[in-house]
């Protein structure tokens, strides 16, 4: 059933291509009605060449003129229809992928928390060449095959109806047999996309932590997961390929055996002088064309169903629930930039609480620090305050609105976010700082690239802010790409900043130059800062302390220090 709906979902698409498949399907009549005169052709002309003692060389002449002609035509019309099915094949994935493209973009983040990046790329490259290849295939050996056994059928009967009726009833038999065997292998096809997803997901990201891999000797043992994948991959891909295979030879079988019986009962009724050799010929030529759709849909089915099986994962990230409808909420362009949270409850995992009654408010203008260990809720306010995710209960107002009331789009216009793992894009410099503010003029980039101290090195760049920024910023240092994304905010110029350990990855002298530029963009302000520096908060207005999702002291700098507690344990380690 789930097929069915797989292949109706897949003919959807194929409507957007309608002209194209009725052009086709033309092309594909024409060529085959054209091969179809041919066995005709070559049967007269047999007939005439055994014909004792007057052999009409000039009729023959002819006959053969009239076959060149005739499957020179229908060369030309397959030649058309090959590109009109390419053409559907290659347009309705790339509709596809649009649409896979549109729904990775709306859906929400955990997706992508939850699940490896290699297999959703996957999706779009692999799956995507298995649907195309299946609707190439398919496309054109369904459009001919129809075709060629209705007028195979018809030339058959006009011949001798006793044979052709053997050669039909050899069709239920030869269909029968496919359709066990496809059935039988489909669960192998899937069990290979979803392999292969598998082992995507792991090599890149072996390849993306390369140097972790080294730096821990763990190139054996990365290796031999690896190789389980790999052979997890080859026994399902053997498997399917093999079963799959059964089903062209098993038709063959059918089809060579009924050839061999209609070539007998032809010889019998010919001496009975009930049909001439040269229509026997004709018989046979039709024969094998009655039974050659039969043989090329059973041997595309593989490449079908391996289709099925990549369109199925592909949809099934289509049928993923998208982050809700916004187009009734409301915008807010400019916010003044008050925060509060009121008994915010949120975990990632539902069976396991996070954060419980989390309140606490931000005015506007104010530095907020948050501080604590690794895991005690730090980063998971700055993903609720954005709305990376929502939350459980409680509200978070913006302004007094309640951020649901929002729409994302709008709400996150308000923020500039620079965070501890840097990721630019494959793209010049500039446009790297002007990710967030496409309209930014040259000027303004050049003058947040002065604030966030990155314009002398970006100067000293072969073309300085045109340099092409190559593998993720390969070509560039780690404090380096860091001062691109403090540039990056700072053109936006928000009325929030969030700092999550943005100066984590600069050398002691440039944080200096980089504190004070902050200053800067923070004055007039709200700012929320997660540092594990604490030298990096001590003007905070407001110094929030977590401990496993709930604040534990809350104060400025000097107020945290006389209270003894957490927070001056933390400093007091850092300073001793």
């Amino acid at each position: 059933m789930k097929n069915k709906n797989t292949f109706k979902r897949i003919f959807e698409y194929l409507k957007e291509s309608k002209r194209n498949l009725i052009a086709a399907f033309i092309c594909a009549v024409i060529s085959v009605i054209l091969s179809l005169i041919g066995p005709i052709l070559i049967g007269h002309a047999i007939d005439m060449m055994i014909t004792k003692g007057n052999v009409n060389f000039k009729s023959i002449i002819m006959i053969l003129i009239e076959l060149v002609v005739v499957y020179s035509f229908g060369f030309l019309f397959t030649w058309i229809l090959t590109y009109l099915t390419n053409t559907i094949s290659y347009n309705t994935v790339r509709s596809m992928r649009k649409d896979l493209f549109d729904k990775i973009n709306s859906l929400p983040l955990y997706f992508f928390d939850t699940n490896a990046h290699g297999d959703i790329i996957s999706r779009f490259i692999n799956d995507t060449d298995a649907i195309s290849d299946g609707l190439l295939q398919g496309i054109t050996t369904m459009m001919t095959g129809i075709a060629t056994i209705i007028g195979a059928i018809a030339f058959m009967v006009s011949i001798n109806w006793i044979m052709a009726l053997i050669v039909i009833l050899s069709a239920p038999l030869t269909y029968f047999m496919a359709r066990y065997i496809t059935i039988n292998c489909q669960k192998y096809f899937k069990a290979q996309a979803t392999e292969l997803g598998r082992l995507n997901g792991y090599v890149e990201e072996i390849v993306s932590g390369q140097k972790t891999v080294k730096a821990f000797s763990y190139e054996k043992k990365s290796f031999d997961n690896f190789k389980e994948v790999n052979n997890s991959l080859y026994n399902v891909g053997v498997k399917s390929q093999f079963f799959g295979a059964l089903v062209n030879p098993s038709t063959r079988l059918i089809n060579n055996v009924v050839y061999a019986v209609v070539g007998m009962i032809g010889s019998v009724i010919s001496i009975l002088g009930m049909i001439t050799i040269g229509d026997i010929s004709s018989f046979l030529i039709y024969s094998n064309l009655f039974s050659k759709p039969f043989n090329e849909i059973t041997g595309v089915f593989t490449q079908i169903q391996s289709a099925a099986a990549s369109a199925q994962r592909v949809f099934d990230i289509l049928d993923m629930e998208s982050e809700e409808d916004e187009s009734q909420k409301a915008s807010i362009n400019k916010c003044v930039g008050n925060v509060k949270f009121e008994d915010v409850e949120f975990s990632y995992d539902k069976s396991k609480k996070l954060i419980t009654n989390l309140s606490f408010e931000a005015e506007s203008g104010h530095k907020i620090a948050i501080v604590g260990k690794t895991g005690a809720g730090k980063t998971t306010i700055v993903n609720l305050l954005m709305r990376f995710y929502d939350i459980d209960n409680g509200h978070i107002y913006l302004d007094g609105v309640d951020t649901k009331k929002i729409t994302r789009d709008s709400l996150r216009s308000n923020f500039a976010m620079v965070l501890q793992e840097t990721f630019l894009f494959g793209d010049t410099i500039a446009n790297n700082i002007a990710y967030g503010s496409r309209d930014a003029a040259r000027e303004e980039i050049i003058a947040a690239a002065k604030m966030a101290d990155a314009d002398s090195f970006i100067r000293k760049l072969p073309n300085g802010y045109d340099t092409v920024i190559s593998d993720s910023g390969s070509n560039l240092s780690q404090g380096q790409k860091q001062l691109l994304t403090i540039a990056r905010a700072m053109l936006q110029n928000p009325p929030i900043v969030i700092l999550d350990e943005a100066t984590s990855n600069i050398d002691t002298r440039t944080e200096l130059k980089i504190q004070a530029a902050f200053e800067k963009v923070m004055e007039g302000r709200t700012s929320f800062i997660i540092a594990h520096r604490l030298s990096t908060i001590e003007g905070a207005d407001m110094i929030l302390v977590m401990d496993h999702g709930n604040i534990v002291e809350k104060g400025t700098h000097k107020e945290l220090l006389k209270q003894d507690g957490v927070y001056a344990s933390i400093y007091k380690s850092q300073f001793a």
